[in-house]
C-alpha cells in the first residue's frame, strides 16, 4: 500500500509539472528575452555536475535551481561564487540562508555581472572615440522555503533585476517557484521548478536620444529634430526544470550521487543535463557531467570539478571548483566558498 501511495504522489506531481511545461511551450519565443545573466548557474558543485541541480538540497544556493530545496537545508549557510566567465566578464553570486525554524528557511541572494570597460566605436571612428563604457547587470532576491511534510517541500523567490548598458537601463521583477520530494530518507529525490516568470522590460536612457530628419529628400525643413528610439518590451528567460537525484552509498567512506535534469526554456530548445559525484570520507569530492544534451546549436558540453569540505573553528567550510566547456567561446571556471553557521 505504501508503494502505491508513493506512486500516486509521483504521478500527480509529474502531471502538474507537464501541464506547466505545456503552458510555457505555448508562449515560447526563441531568442527574444532579456536578463540572460539570470541563466548563469552559480553553484560550482552543480556546475561540475552538468548543472543538474533541481533535485539537490545539500547547499543553500541550491535555491537558485529550485527554491523548494530550502525546506530541506539542514542549517543556516552563506555561499559566495566568483566565475571567470566568457570574454573576461566577471560574474559574482552571493546567497545566504537563515534558518527560521527546523522546517523553514529565509533566503537572500545577489547576482552581479560586469563586462569591465569597453572602447566606444562608431562607423566613422572604428578604432575608438576615446570614450569607454560598461555593461553591468544586477539582481536582488528574497526567498522562502518550507518542508511541508518530512519528505515534501516547496519554496518561492522574488527578484528584481536591472540591466545597464552605458547610460541606458531596464528593470523587471521575476518569480521562481519549486517543489522537492524525497522517496525515502536516503533515496531518490524528485524536483521541479519554474524560474524567471515575471514582468517584461524595455530600455530607457539618454543613449536612445537621437537627432532625426523626418524627410531626408526634402530641403528647407528642420533636419535636426530631437527624437528618441523606442525599444520593444521583452520577457525574461523563463525556464522549467524537472529532474532526479539518486544517492548511492558504497561504504562508510565512499558515496556516489547521480543527477539528471530536463529543461524547457522559452527562448531555446529543450535539453537534458546529467552529472555524477564521488565523495570520499565526507571530505573530498570529484565531479563530472555533460550539460544541455540535445539543445540545438549548443556550445556547451563537458563539465568537471572537485570540492573540499572540512570544519574550521566549529563551522563547516565548503570550497568547490568547476570547469565547463563552451566550444568556440572557450572554457569557463567557477569557484564557490560556503560556510555553515
Amino acid at each position: 500500500m505504501r508503494a502505491q501511495a508513493h506512486f500516486r504522489r509521483i504521478a500527480a506531481f509529474l502531471i502538474v509539472q507537464l501541464c506547466v511545461s505545456g503552458f510555457l511551450r505555448a508562449q515560447s519565443k526563441t531568442g527574444t528575452t532579456i536578463g540572460q545573466f539570470l541563466m548563469i548557474e552559480p553553484s560550482a558543485r552543480m556546475g561540475a555536475m552538468g548543472n543538474a541541480g533541481v533535485a539537490s538540497y545539500d547547499e543553500v544556493i541550491a535555491a537558485y535551481y529550485n527554491p523548494g530545496a530550502l525546506g530541506h537545508v539542514a542549517s543556516s549557510q552563506a555561499q559566495f561564487t566568483h566565475s571567470l566567465w566568457i570574454a573576461d566578464i566577471a560574474y559574482d553570486y552571493a546567497g545566504v540562508g537563515i534558518k527560521l525554524a527546523e522546517t523553514q528557511m529565509l533566503y537572500l541572494s545577489m547576482t552581479s555581472l560586469n563586462s569591465g570597460e569597453i572602447d566606444v566605436r562608431t562607423v566613422e571612428r572604428p578604432l575608438g572615440t576615446g570614450e569607454r563604457y560598461t555593461v553591468s547587470n544586477v539582481a536582488f532576491g528574497i526567498g522562502y522555503g518550507r518542508r511541508i511534510t518530512d519528505r515534501f517541500s516547496a519554496g518561492l523567490q522574488v527578484s528584481y533585476m536591472q540591466e545597464t548598458i552605458w547610460h541606458s537601463s531596464l528593470g523587471a521583477f521575476a518569480l521562481n517557484f519549486g517543489t522537492l520530494y524525497q522517496l525515502s530518507a536516503d533515496g531518490i529525490n524528485i524536483g521541479a521548478s519554474i524560474s524567471n516568470f515575471g514582468t517584461r522590460g524595455r530600455y530607457n536612457g539618454r543613449d536612445l536620444r537621437i537627432r532625426y530628419d523626418l524627410d531626408p529628400d526634402k530641403y528647407g525643413d528642420n533636419s535636426n529634430l530631437p527624437g528618441e528610439v523606442y525599444t520593444e518590451e521583452f520577457s525574461l528567460p523563463v525556464i522549467f526544470r524537472v529532474g532526479l537525484a539518486v544517492p548511492l552509498l558504497i561504504d562508510e567512506n565512499n558515496r556516489f550521487r547521480f543527477a539528471i535534469d530536463a529543461f524547457h526554456p522559452n527562448d531555446n530548445t529543450e535539453s537534458v543535463s546529467l552529472g555524477a559525484e564521488w565523495n570520499f570520507m565526507g571530505i573530498f569530492s570529484l565531479r563530472g557531467g555533460y550539460q544541455n544534451l540535445y539543445q540545438k546549436d549548443a556550445e556547451v558540453g563537458l563539465t568537471t570539478g572537485a570540492g573540499l569540505e572540512y570544519e574550521v573553528f566549529g563551522s563547516l567550510l565548503h570550497v568547490d571548483y568547476a570547469w565547463a566547456e563552451h566550444g568556440r567561446l572557450n572554457d569557463t571556471h567557477r569557484f564557490t566558498v560556503g560556510v555553515g553557521f
